[in-house]
């Protein structure tokens, strides 16, 4: 959920647009010279220069590299004496994700040429899938963010959930880009997982594929003439489209601006410096770049500025270039933060195309805030600590299974203090589905002209996520405090 060009192009996850160059890494070299060897079955071993050793140079033939004599031994092992005959593209596959996965980075990634196909895909206007950014963590799918408007989202799907099978298969251990594989899928098809939320027990969400837009700025003027922008990707016409918001705001009156990267996990490096040039005075610091202790210093440049008051809402979905725009924002403009603690992702990857269609991605530095600030695995802290509200963290409601008077489960508990949030008397919370839970979901059923039943399965089940949805997003007290501060500093 997540490629990054050093030259101050970002990507968080296969979902935004990368420009790609091809970096003739050393190492990177080392690998394409090892499938040529394979290929053509000759003996003789190519030797490759590390440049941390020979100070860069080209690489050269002909020299002799000991450190992959095992290498290649076992490889002549497997294809000798294996009782079978052995796929040779799996297994250097296979030996290639293995040093990818030595590297303990939930960031560095290899992808196949299937995997790759699949990677280009996702960098045009839209693509077909679920619409979750997801990462490898501790050999774990982790969600990072649902995107906006997904089926992911409209699920109920949350940062931090881990997806524990897809469709019945285990996935533990897989890499991010496999487990892509099985979730993206055709427009109108079906897919299940199954998610593990904090401690509660795994529960089974079952997701129909979509279109998944990439649309990446929407906007929206609030009370008291204070926009509320949401963000919620960098990608290649984010910059554009921020700006053409913007206009608008302004032509509906805006004196304020609430900017929401909320549950956004980041996109394109060079979309975040853009747009926090738009907040930075020329010549501040946006963030540095640390490449093994070598810093590169990002300033602001001269172009069009927003003067008006701003703020910006954060969350634990808010990462990578999200929290470079909002260390920017904080540390060389004044801009206060608003919500949770970020995300915490503060490296840069550099992703490099392999001739056979194949593609590797690389830690390759640190980025750090304008103050020098390494923000990786703690993330940013706001100003004003404002929490979700409870029924905004339940866990969604499968609509296939039938809740119904006797019925006892998490669930059921989960059904009830959503009923309760939006104003039906359900009496105890608990997980007993008893004669007051049976009352409130007819009259729920009643209200929305549904079959009256009793019985939360199905449409009624698809509803009652519907106007939790929308009474989060009513009440939404992030977005209130955030405005809040903003007209605080319009009195200024």
């Amino acid at each position: 959920m997540d490629e990054q060009e050093r030259q101050h192009t970002e990507r968080e996850n296969p979902e935004v647009k990368q420009t790609r160059t091809i970096k003739m890494k050393p190492f990177v070299f080392i690998l394409m010279i090892f499938a040529l060897v394979i290929a053509t079955a000759a003996v003789t071993m190519f030797t490759l220069t590390l440049g941390k050793e020979q100070g860069n140079e080209p690489v050269r033939q002909g020299q002799q590299r000991t450190e992959f004599s095992k290498l290649y031994m076992a490889y002549d092992k497997l294809k000798t004496e294996y009782y079978q005959d052995i796929n040779e593209d799996d297994i250097i596959n296979g030996a290639i994700n293995g040093m990818i996965d030595a590297l303990g980075d939930p960031y560095s990634d290899y992808m196949n040429q299937n995997e790759a196909s699949q990677f280009s895909e996702n960098i045009s206007s839209s693509f077909q899938g679920i619409g979750a950014e997801i990462q490898a963590r501790d050999g774990i799918i982790t969600v990072v963010s649902p995107i906006k408007n997904s089926p992911a989202e409209k699920a109920g799907i949350l940062p931090n959930d881990k997806i524990m099978t897809v469709d019945g298969k285990d996935i533990q251990g897989y890499s991010a880009s496999e487990a892509v594989l099985l979730i993206r899928g055709e427009k109108g098809t079906k897919v299940t997982l199954t998610i593990k939320r904090g401690d509660s027990a795994n529960m089974e969400i079952t997701l129909v594929r979509d279109d998944i837009p990439i649309e990446t700025v929407y906007a929206e003027m609030l009370e008291d003439n204070i926009a509320h922008i949401i963000i919620s990707s960098f990608s290649t016409h984010t910059y554009d489209e921020l700006l053409d918001a913007i206009d608008e705001m302004k032509k509906a009156g805006m004196e304020g601006l609430v900017l929401d990267v909320r549950q956004n996990p980041g996109g394109l490096l060079n979309s975040a410096i853009d747009i926090s040039n738009l907040f930075v005075k020329d010549g501040e610091p946006i963030l540095q770049i640390d490449d093994k202790g070598n810093k590169d210093i990002i300033s602001a440049s001269s172009g069009e500025r927003v003067n008006i008051p701003v703020s910006v809402i954060i969350d634990g979905g808010s990462a990578s270039a999200s929290e470079i725009l909002a260390g920017a924002l904080s540390e060389s403009a004044n801009v206060p933060l608003v919500g949770l603690n970020s995300f915490g992702k503060g490296t840069v990857q550099t992703a490099n195309d392999l001739p056979d269609g194949s593609n590797i991605k690389i830690t390759t530095a640190k980025w750090l805030t304008p103050k020098g600030n390494w923000i990786h695995e703690k993330g940013i802290a706001p100003d004003y600590v404002v929490d979700y509200p409870s029924y905004a963290m339940l866990a969604p409601i499968d609509p296939a299974s039938v809740l119904k008077e006797g019925s006892k489960s998490d669930a059921v508990q989960n059904a009830k203090e959503m009923l309760q949030a939006i104003g039906y008397n359900i009496g105890e919370v608990n997980v007993n589905f008893d004669t007051n839970m049976a009352a409130a979901v007819k009259k729920f059923q009643t209200d929305n002209k549904l079959a009256v039943t009793g019985e939360l399965t199905g449409e009624t089940s698809f509803i009652l996520m519907d106007k939790i949805r929308e009474k989060i997003i009513q009440d939404d007290p992030q977005l209130l405090k955030a405005k809040e501060v903003v007209l605080e500093l319009l009195k200024k």
